[in-house]
């Protein structure tokens, strides 16, 4: 690699040495020297020179420049408005014109108190207005969507959230309508704004043109607490505040760790947050009562009656875990029955391995990347959506992006070019158990665990599949075996709760014990239910699918007891000691599975891990990714259905209402192969029958998706089986 060339810089007398080609507002700042900003926002791309706030005077040049396009060169001598009249003169006219129009709502405006206008006007701008002609105004607010409401009169159009659409989201939905002083921000075809990201463009905004509904007019900056916290809602752990009034959580910003998630965030982290307040939201404990349903019970009489199940179990236990406790609940609910009651099992999330450990990278890695090859059957955007803004990003710096179905094979081509890259992404999104392993088998098989710009990535299903594991083994003690019959199934967290096989598994168990946040999750066929927490009223901490331990803070307190704090009680029946507070577990079972480090030691910015020396998966992946191969002919006439789980879905998106017109339609996705034989195109009503079984969809026809596959939406499928016909209705 080149050695960067340094060049010398001078603003307002401060000379200063940065990289040839840094825009000039960076060599500012490095400088330390503010050169004020609206359009300017680094992670859209390239400077557009929009708002022109960032003037400044070039010795040499005779009129103003915008700082944010000019580029650094050796020599350069640039005046900020603070050491040149003239560049003052020009930032106070951009001000005046910006104003021209802009309501004098600030009283009212939900950005008041936190807007970037109002800052540089008192700071920058003048101190009085000439204008007393009456201002122009519009129809507001336009919901461009349940989630966002647009006061186009605030609007200075700095285009933000009209590049944050087209250049990093790339669902082109919000455009820029009309021309000069007519131009209007508009969602394309006036149809609502439905990408996975669109909440974004709320937090882009530099004035209070694009608005939360959920958090309009609820609070003001000056009765707000921020607490830095993760995301708990997928695997990639993405870093938030999560803003309060009164107890209350009241919206979800961004906190932008730029090895995670560069700030940004999806919709389903972002608006999901009022599940809290759900109607069947759970605050008592619930035992079933012959003949008149469930009645509410005392926590006293709760642990009670949780101790008699466990003790009369006889240790023939099994735990359905969900992948959203943290690692410290994880680790108190096992050393409470592997070690108090005897217990025998567990369900786990999914299976996961260390052998990644290898090849860890931060996900910013993959922005880096020359080649991408993401394996499996599920879309990188439902498993871990920040994911795909990366690849996105790792796209338009001209990465080769391949997509590999579980049913395809890795041409000779693409691994010859694997093999030679020094920076290779490998992402595992596939449904079969083990992808962990085999990924890790195929990344050593293509020698990346010696090559630092070389990662790979298992994207799981659940937010902390890996912390769960791993402390749920640091707890055990003796091997695990399953329980002939199963005495008491005891389901942790609202996605086991939800889950058909979970509920299946119960009705085998002589007795069940559910700890859950709604009603509709266990309510009428669980023994007792306990009532759960979710991950903004935790203290803990979650690992995310790179393998980073990340501080998990509580936002607002519970309506019910801490999971901790009960555990606690109940394990202190057994004499199982137990601390009910997160950092005491945390130090205990760091101890075992992470080096001794403390709980303060994660801190808001958690570290990655180092890579560990490769060591082959134990025990084996049964069936490893095959070499290069030609994919076998499918049979025409039946395709194999894929069932996923959508981003927007699951207990807590059931029970936003603003969410709702994101859940997934009733459509089949077929491959272009499958389509084009069926005779069949994108809008057509189809008929997809299996054993008996007969439900209509409409078709949609994917490039990503492999011949012989067809996807539905879990909640669509019905009773489908694996193998279903497809015929145009």
């Amino acid at each position: 690699m080149s050695a960067v060339e340094m060049v010398k810089v001078t603003v307002d007398g401060r000379e200063v040495e940065v990289p040839k080609g840094m825009g000039v507002v960076e060599a500012a700042a490095a400088a330390g020297v503010e050169i004020p900003v609206f359009c300017y926002e680094p992670r859209l791309g390239p400077p557009v020179g929009a708002c022109r706030m960032c003037l400044v005077e070039v010795e040499g040049i005779p009129k103003l420049q915008a700082g944010c396009t000019l580029t650094a060169q050796d020599g350069m001598v640039v005046r900020t408005a603070a050491a040149s009249e003239k560049a003052a003169e020009g930032q106070n006219a951009t001000l005046e014109f910006i104003l021209v129009n802009h309501p004098l709502d600030c009283p009212v405006c939900d950005k008041g108190g936190e807007c970037p206008l109002q800052d540089l006007t008192f700071k920058f701008g003048p101190g009085q207005t000439r204008m007393t002609f009456p201002k122009r105004t519009f129809d507001k607010p336009i919901p461009i969507s349940p989630t966002i409401a647009l006061d186009r009169e605030r609007c200075i159009l700095c285009y933000r959230c009209t590049r944050f659409s087209s250049d990093v989201a790339e669902d082109g939905q919000l455009v820029a309508r009309n021309r000069g002083a007519q131009t209007q921000i508009a969602t394309f075809e006036d149809e609502p704004y439905d990408g996975r990201f669109s909440g974004n463009v709320i937090e882009l905004c530099p004035v209070g043109a694009l608005t939360s509904t959920q958090y309009r007019f609820e609070a003001r900056p000056w009765e707000i607490q921020n607490v830095p916290t993760v995301c708990g809602l997928c695997p990639v752990g993405c870093n938030v505040h999560a803003t309060t009034r009164e107890g209350k959580v009241k919206r979800i910003l961004s906190r932008n760790h730029p090895e995670v998630d560069q700030g940004w965030l999806c919709d389903k982290g972002r608006f999901a947050y009022p599940h809290l307040y759900a109607d069947d939201r759970i605050v008592d404990p619930l035992e079933r009562v012959r003949r008149r349903g469930f009645g509410e019970l005392s926590w006293d009489d709760a642990i009670d009656r949780a101790e008699a199940l466990i003790r009369g179990a006889q240790g023939r236990i099994v735990t359905a875990l969900s992948g959203s406790e943290t690692v410290e609940q994880a680790y108190a609910l096992a050393k409470l029955l592997r070690q108090g009651a005897g217990a025998h099992s567990a369900v786990l999330p999914e299976a996961t391995s260390d052998a990644l450990d290898a090849f860890r990278a931060p996900l910013s890695a993959i922005a880096d990347a020359e080649i991408i090859v993401v394996i499996g059957d599920e879309q990188v955007a439902d498993r871990a959506p920040i994911v795909d803004l990366w690849i996105k990003q790792a796209r338009r710096n001209g990465a080769r992006v391949e997509i590999v179905a579980q049913s395809n094979y890795l041409t000779e081509a693409l691994e010859e070019a694997a093999r030679s890259s020094d920076r290779v992404v490998l992402i595992w999104s596939g449904r079969a158990g083990g992808g962990g392993a085999r990924l890790a088998e195929l990344a050593h098989r293509l020698g990346l665990e010696g090559k630092p710009g070389c990662a790979a990535f298992n994207l799981p299903s659940t937010p902390n599949a890996r912390g769960v594991a791993d402390a749920w083994a640091a707890a055990a003690d003796g091997d695990e075996e399953n329980p002939e019959p199963i005495a008491l199934l005891i389901v942790s967290g609202d996605e086991a709760a939800a889950d058909p096989a979970v509920r299946a598994l119960a009705e085998q168990a002589e007795h069940t014990i559910a700890i859950t946040m709604f009603h509709g999750l266990a309510v009428g066929w669980a023994d007792l239910v306990l009532p759960g927490t979710s991950y903004l009223e935790r203290d803990g901490s979650l690992v995310n699918l790179e393998g980073r331990v990340q501080r998990v803070r509580r936002s607002v307190i519970p309506p019910v007891p801490d999971e901790l704090a009960w555990i606690s009680t109940l394990a202190e029946r057994f004499g199982v000691e137990l601390s009910p507070h997160a950092a005491l577990v945390f130090a205990e079972l760091s101890e075992r599975i992470y080096g001794g480090m403390s709980f303060g030691e994660v801190g808001e910015r958690a570290e990655l891990p180092d890579r560990k020396p490769y060591r082959p998966p134990t025990p084996a992946p049964s069936a490893p990714i095959p070499a290069a191969s030609p994919p076998a002919e499918h049979f025409v006439g039946t395709l194999t259905l894929h069932r996923y789980r959508p981003l927007f879905s699951g207990p807590a998106v059931e029970r936003v209402p603003e969410l709702q017109f994101q859940r997934p339609e009733p459509v089949i996705e077929l491959s272009v192969a499958d389509a084009e034989r069926r005779r069949i195109a994108t809008g057509d009503t189809v008929s997809v029958r299996s054993n008996g079984t007969s439900v209509e969809l409409r078709a949609r026809v994917s490039r990503a998706l492999a011949a012989g596959v067809a996807r539905i939406a879990e909640e669509h499928a019905a009773d489908l089986h694996r193998e279903v016909e497809v015929v145009k209705a």
